[in-house]
């Protein structure tokens, strides 16, 4: 009997299935710029750090939109080694709000034309401002956001989107039909 234990548990802790590494990811963080984010920033690089090192492997492609004014890059690089999540983070804990508006449109349009060659994106959208979101929700990009989770904190939400994934949808969905 203590044979056939261990024969299983050999078998399923030597298995491909665990531990096995998966094909790198584009990341997409796009990060409210507005001044709303002075009142939760902490919480949010708190939480956002946490996040990206649940998620990130090695390999991992990390894009980090400021979504201000305009929408612009803090930092664009893959996850080698423990200085470049570093470096990730150091961008966020930089980031300083100001303005009122958040361009959570623009960063959304571009975070849809890089995925080129991936076969999996994951973006997340961090949020500080109701007035931006809502804008974004109501104006030409809403199609953008149709697929997404949103999870609630106190001043501020993520939002994960499904980015490009529309034809996946219909396409399963047509399978299962």
């Amino acid at each position: 009997m203590r044979k056939l234990i261990f024969a299983i548990l050999a078998v399923f802790c030597l298995s491909p299935l665990f531990g096995a590494d998966r094909a790198p990811i584009n990341v997409n963080l796009i990060i409210d710029g507005s001044s709303s984010l002075g009142a939760v920033k902490t919480n949010v690089t708190d939480w956002v750090s946490g996040r990206l090192d649940q998620i990130l492997a090695a390999g991992d492609r990390v894009t980090i939109w400021s979504a201000g004014s305009s929408a612009r890059v803090i930092y664009s690089g893959t996850m080698n080694s423990q200085s470049d999540r570093d470096a990730a983070k150091r961008s966020i804990r930089d980031l300083s709000g100001s303005g009122t508006s958040a361009d959570f449109s623009g960063a959304l349009r571009e975070a849809a034309a890089l995925r080129s060659s991936a076969g999996f994106s994951y973006t997340l959208l961090i949020s500080a401002s109701p007035a931006a979101l809502t804008s974004t929700l109501s104006g030409p990009q809403a199609n953008l956001m149709r697929f997404s989770r949103i999870e609630e904190f106190s001043g501020w939400r993520a939002i994960v989107v499904g980015l490009n994934i529309d034809a996946r949808v219909k396409s399963s969905a047509a399978s299962f039909f």
